[in-house]
């Protein structure tokens, strides 16, 4: 121990001393033997302080013990370092006494900047097992350490005692530059932060609040003044730099600095799977990398091993990454870990997986058909791994014939071989396979190369067979086989039939080339099964039979549908129906244009459908077709219903209407047409409409009708006047078939002119017809209407027998004739003969009423005879004035009178004329036997009734 003499004087600054050491916790390892020369009271007060002294001398001496020991351990060997923004300080810890640390030793560390008020502080927690190795602590600056100057300060804390501080100064900064400088230069910044920047300026240069940033897009900023030549400026990075850097400027035109802006690596999706159960193969999707991977390459690590992009085992295709790494594969979940780092930050990426469960299959090699048939083929694999042959395989075969394409699976354990079955006879095939392990199904291995196959041939499918009936003939349709139903090349068609109740005779045949049909004339009494074969070089077909009716479906009594409907859809038919319980075996749907003749186009649906889209290359828009519905049974088929509609109306062309007539009737004018061919028609008619517009004037009027089975239509309340008429027909697609005629409108009463005309024409016409046929048929005419009068034969009777006037005997259906009359001039008579004055108003000749006489005509009396044509009645004459019918035995007397106006007896007969009042023939009397002769003037002769 050294002894060291102190004076008073000095004590005021030892005791500083000692105070400051005590304070500053720096070991006391001596203490100072102090001796004092006591002088008075000011001895006393120095006596006092000397035991202060001594106090801590013990105190001293007593830390020498471990405590006093942990105070020399501090930071030795500091290094400090940058990069960039970052400040690294590093040290170790030398002093021996730091082996006896037994807790957590604690440094400090504190940053000066002068931007900033407060330092910066922070801490290294160092446990004892680390005591004696290298330590480190960083620290980012938000300004470029050019900007001024940082310093560090650094010191060790054990049980609430420290080390002294220790500092390092770092980049004094470019304040001392005379040129302006933006700082940093070239940094990697993250997109979407805010960054500071700083200006220094030359000595007298004005800062320019609003500096300039080429490359940034709407990137804003915000500037403050640290020192009297410094600036910051912070800017809000919002756009990545894409294929050149952002520069910003604090004056222009110089004094800039660039910067790259981009992204953390933006890596995801990480995947990893096996192959060959030998190797790991880890893919992921990549980040956009912009202009940082330039400036700071993406470094990958899996599983903690390092590869960078270009390596061997690192690919890149696209967007995705691919890395492959040997290992042993081991059944159970492992963490497969991907860590992407780049300048600007970085990602880790975790996959848990069993890889066992995670087999990515290679594709099977050296595929073939070994054997081949008409309808199975085996097809055959080989494996490039050999650990798949002890795995559970799912495989996939993809058959392709044309465009069709269907994919069968097979399972196995090392599936290698598999059977096709129900394949097209004489077809060729492409196959190509893919499998994968099961039950754990993980990704489906690629598709092997394409194997090339043709099947073998087989008789061809039976046929589809339908009938239509064409007059008095029975056309037979088929559908020619397709190539798939072919099963080879077809040769010919055998079409047979027969009479249904004559079954097991040899039926008629037809054999007919390269057709789908056949024309049979049957009879239509009798009901036919017909039966239609195709035969292709193995063979013929199985027989299709079609029953043709004895009568016509549509006639019979059996049960129809209850309706069916239509829709138009894209260029077909959208039909269905009600079901029919007689349809056994199904329905057929057959379609044909409704007008003219055609080869029936038809669809075969089943049992349980009702419903069918019906489509033709052949449909034609503006043609309407008939659509028939028949119900399939075991017999022949049961016509359902029958529709008629267009695929696509269409409008009709102009002047549809071929004869339009019109008639004025006073003031209206009717319009006629016959009705619209139907092949004319390439929309449904709805109706009709009339349009007139009188001359002079473009005011129109119309009318319509909504019923297409019309065929007029009437104008009304016209004008005398001309008038452009149109007839046009309503359908779906509007108007259409436009026909025009003009008409002009006479007065009424030239109206009239024509009937009269006709009313004359017409009774000249019945006269001129009458007359002929009367000229022609004058002598009948004249015979019925007005007979011939035949002339008067008189002969006198010798005798009149009972001296009476004997009644007449005629037919009691005579009617009352009248006949000309016979007049006598009066002759004296005796005087015992009687005669009786007619009444006057008689033309009967006075002194006769047809009645008996009391006496008798005198005897010397000739009897008067007219001979006259035969009778009819025998002993009645056809005309009693001149035909007097006397009694047998009657005694005929000469002639003794004379005729008046002295007309002699012998006169001819044939010189006889018609009476008039004044003629009259006059009997002579004689005086002989007067009581015998009597006087008969006939005009009249009653017919007597028979009783």
């Amino acid at each position: 121990m050294k002894l060291r003499k102190i004076d008073i004087s000095q004590s005021d600054l030892l005791m500083h001393q000692v105070s400051s050491l005590y304070h500053s916790g720096k070991s006391m390892k001596t203490c100072w033997k102090v001796h004092l020369n006591i002088k008075g009271q000011t001895g006393r007060m120095m006596l006092t302080w000397l035991l202060l002294v001594s106090l801590v001398c013990v105190t001293t001496q007593d830390g020498d013990g471990p405590e006093n020991s942990v105070l020399q351990c501090g930071p030795e060997n500091l290094t400090l370092s940058s990069s960039g923004q970052v400040i690294v300080l590093r040290w170790t810890e030398d002093d021996p006494s730091c082996s006896a640390v037994h807790d957590v030793l604690v440094y400090e560390l504190v940053v000066l900047k002068p931007d900033v008020p407060t330092p910066v502080t922070g801490e290294v927690s160092v446990m004892p097992e680390q005591i004696g190795s290298s330590h480190s602590w960083s620290w980012r600056s938000s300004f470029a350490l050019e900007c001024f100057s940082h310093s560090v300060r650094i010191r060790s804390r054990y049980n609430k005692q420290a080390s002294p501080w220790k500092q390092e100064d770092i980049h004094p900064g470019m304040e001392h530059l005379k040129t302006a400088g933006i700082y940093p230069k070239d940094a990697l910044l993250e997109r979407g932060s805010n960054f500071t920047f700083c200006c220094i300026l030359p000595e007298g240069e004005i800062f320019n609040s609003a500096p300039t940033i080429r490359g940034l897009g709407s990137g804003s900023s915000e500037s403050r003044q640290i020192s009297n030549r410094s600036y910051a400026v912070t800017v809000h990075l919002t756009q990545a730099s894409d294929r050149s850097s952002t520069c910003f400027h604090c004056t222009p035109p110089d004094h800039g600095a660039c910067a790259y802006i981009g992204d953390p690596p933006q890596d995801k999706n990480l995947q990893c799977e096996t192959r060959d159960l030998q190797s790991v193969e880890c893919y992921w999707t990549a980040g956009r990398d912009y202009i940082v991977s330039h400036k700071s390459p993406t470094v990958y690590h899996l599983l903690g091993r390092e590869c960078r992009k270009g390596g061997g085992e690192l690919g890149m295709s696209g967007d995705q990454a691919r890395w492959k790494m040997e290992v042993e594969i081991d059944v159970g979940e492992v963490n497969w870990t991907l860590t992407a780092v780049n300048g600007i930050g970085k990602v880790e990426l975790l996959d848990r997986a069993d890889l066992i469960k995670r087999v990515h299959m290679f594709a099977p090699k050296a595929v073939m058909a070994s054997t081949i048939n008409a309808r199975n083929v085996t097809l055959e694999w080989e494996w490039t791994v050999q650990h798949y042959r002890n795995l559970k395989i799912r495989c996939q075969v993809k058959i392709s014939h044309g465009d069709t394409h269907t994919i069968r699976e097979y399972f196995g354990v090392g599936l290698s071989f598999t059977v096709l079955n129900d394949l097209i006879p004489y077809w060729k095939y492409n196959v190509t396979v893919r499998c994968a392990t099961t039950p754990d199904l993980w990704k489906w291995s690629d598709w092997s190369t394409t194997v090339n196959f043709h099947t073998r041939g087989d008789v061809p499918d039976a046929l589809d067979v339908w009938r239509q009936a064409a007059g008095d003939e029975v056309i037979i349709l088929w559908k020619m086989p397709l190539a798939n139903q072919s099963h080879g090349i077809i040769k010919d068609y055998r079409v047979t039939w027969e009479k249904t109740r004559s079954r097991g005779k040899e039926p008629q045949h037809a054999t007919v080339h390269n057709n789908d049909s056949l024309s049979l004339s049957l009879d239509t009494a009798e009901e036919y099964i017909i039966t239609v074969t195709a035969r292709n070089e193995n063979g013929s077909s199985p027989p299709s039979t079609i029953t043709i009716p004895s009568f016509s479906p549509v006639s019979d009594g059996a049960e129809r549908a209850n309706g069916s409907w239509i829709v138009r859809s894209g260029g077909s038919f959208n039909l269905s129906w009600s079901p029919s319980p007689a349809a056994s075996c199904g329905y057929i749907v057959d379609w044909c244009p409704s007008v003219g003749r055609c080869k029936a186009e038809w669809l075969k649906v089943a049992p349980n459908q009702t419903s069918a889209r019906i489509f033709s290359e052949n449909f034609t828009d503006g043609v309407r077709y008939l659509i028939s519905v028949y119900a399939c049974t075991q017999g022949a088929p049961l016509l359902l219903n029958t529709l008629e509609d267009y695929v696509r109306e269409t409008r009709i062309k102009d002047k549809l209407f071929k004869s339009l007539k019109w008639k004025q009737q006073d003031s209206d004018v009717e319009v006629f047409w016959d009705r619209v061919n139907q092949r004319e028609q390439s929309a449904f008619i709805q109706g009709y409409v009339l349009y007139w517009t009188e001359q002079d004037s473009n005011e129109n009027f119309s009318v319509s009708t909504v019923n297409p089975e019309d065929t007029s239509l009437t104008a009304t309340n016209l004008r005398i006047s001309s008038y452009e008429f149109r007839v046009a027909a309503l359908t779906a697609v509007g108007e259409s078939g436009a026909t025009y005629f003009t008409a002009t409108l006479n007065p009424l009463t030239d109206n009239l002119v024509k009937p009269v005309l006709i009313s004359l024409i017409t009774v000249f016409g019945v006269l001129s017809v009458i007359s002929v046929l009367c000229y022609k048929h004058w002598a009948c005419i004249k015979q019925k209407v007005y007979p011939p009068v035949p002339e008067p034969v008189l002969t006198w009777p010798t005798s009149l027998g009972a001296n009476r006037c004997r009644p007449l005997h005629v037919d009691h259906e005579t009617e009352v004739l009248d006949v000309s009359e016979l007049h006598y001039d009066s002759v004296p008579v005796a005087e015992d003969y009687v005669t009786e004055k007619p009444p006057a108003s008689s033309q009967t000749p006075a002194g006769y009423y047809n009645q008996p006489l009391r006496r008798s005509i005198p005897a010397a009396l000739t009897s008067l005879a007219i001979d006259t044509p035969a009778s009819p009645f025998r002993s009645v004459f056809s005309n009693p004035s001149y035909d007097l019918l006397l009694q047998p035995g009657e005694q005929q007397s000469s002639l003794g009178s004379r005729l008046q106006e002295g007309t002699s007896s012998e006169g001819s007969f044939s010189e006889y004329q018609a009476q008039s009042n004044t003629q009259t023939f006059s009997f002579i009397e004689t005086t002989e036997e007067p009581e015998n002769l009597m006087s008969c003037v006939f005009t009249y002769i009653v017919v007597p009734k028979s009783t």
